[in-house]
């Protein structure tokens, strides 16, 4: 109930800007510039953890954008939705780019694979938030920005759409004043594919995972982990996929059917079978910015 009335009354009432409180402006002129001015780049927070997809964000976290997303996310900010959108497009743009896809191949029933939608589409896929905070807070964030970041993509010639296919399997504890070792622990296992999601991949392009912030990385790299064990769900009985290193940061998934032909797509990432997947996000750490390993 919280979500429409909140709706309703950001249409009636004056709204103020969310990084600065500037009244009469969902977002001021400066403050989307600070969301919306930088290029969005790699980031890797520091430590990496093991099957971390690799994530492009459009800006750091910091002054203007850190209010941004909080009053999004906390206060009910609901018209913030469609900047904060806009910038998770231009993160998904960057996936993209690194990724040179051009068109995409998506796994199908029975382990096969087939040509994916549309010439570079896009799958959007949210970071589920845990089913205390979405009460608590009226609205799910990362599925509000997610539907407006694909809406962005569609308007500047980018098929894209959101599924919404991950759910929470376990409650988790609140991850604030957890350092990032136990943030990982508290989120080890806690996310699943519902019943049917890979399926609803299938045809979709490329897939990115995406959220509002990316601080330590383990909320990410648990998705990536639940999404690539039901991708591997999927080709059990039919087949196998097998992602071999091909040159930096490049990947082959090899998906070999029984009695079938065999079937090949490359894929960013070196993470095992979560190296099919990439990641975007609003924001990250400012240090994580600063991160250009090899």
């Amino acid at each position: 109930m919280r979500g429409w009335w909140q709706d309703l009354t950001d249409l009636v009432l004056p709204a103020e800007c969310g990084g600065c409180g500037r009244p009469r402006t969902v977002l001021c002129p400066e403050c989307l510039a600070a969301l919306m001015g930088a290029v969005p780049s790699r980031v890797r927070p520091v430590p990496e953890p093991p099957g971390l997809p690799v994530t492009h964000a459009a800006a750091p976290y910091e002054d203007e954008v850190r209010a941004a997303l909080l009053a999004h996310k906390e206060r009910g900010a609901l018209m913030l939705a469609a900047p904060l959108g806009a910038a998770l497009a231009g993160a998904v743009r960057a996936v993209l780019a690194a990724d040179g896809v051009s068109g995409a191949v998506g796994l199908v029933a029975g382990g096969r694979t087939g040509a994916g939608g549309s010439e570079a589409s896009v799958t959007l896929v949210p970071v589920p938030s845990a089913r205390w905070a979405v009460r608590a807070r009226g609205h799910d964030p990362a599925r509000r920005i997610a539907l407006a970041a694909a809406g962005e993509l569609r308007r500047t010639g980018t098929p894209a759409r959101v599924l919404a296919v991950l759910r929470q399997r376990r409650a988790v504890a609140d991850q604030s004043g957890l350092n990032s070792r136990q943030r990982l622990d508290n989120l080890a296992g806690a996310l699943e594919a519902a019943p049917g999601g890979v399926r609803l991949l299938a045809g979709g392009g490329r897939v990115v995972l995406v959220d509002d912030l990316m601080t330590t990385g383990a909320s990410l790299t648990e998705a990536a982990r639940a999404l690539g064990a039901a991708f591997a769900e999927a080709a059990g009985p039919y087949g196998r996929v097998t992602p071999k290193v091909r040159g930096e940061g490049m990947a082959r998934a090899t998906v070999t059917g029984v009695g079938r032909p065999e079937a090949s797509r490359e894929m960013t990432g070196t993470n095992g079978v979560e190296g099919m997947i990439s990641a975007a996000v609003v924001a990250a750490s400012p240090a994580s910015f600063g991160i250009n390993r090899n």
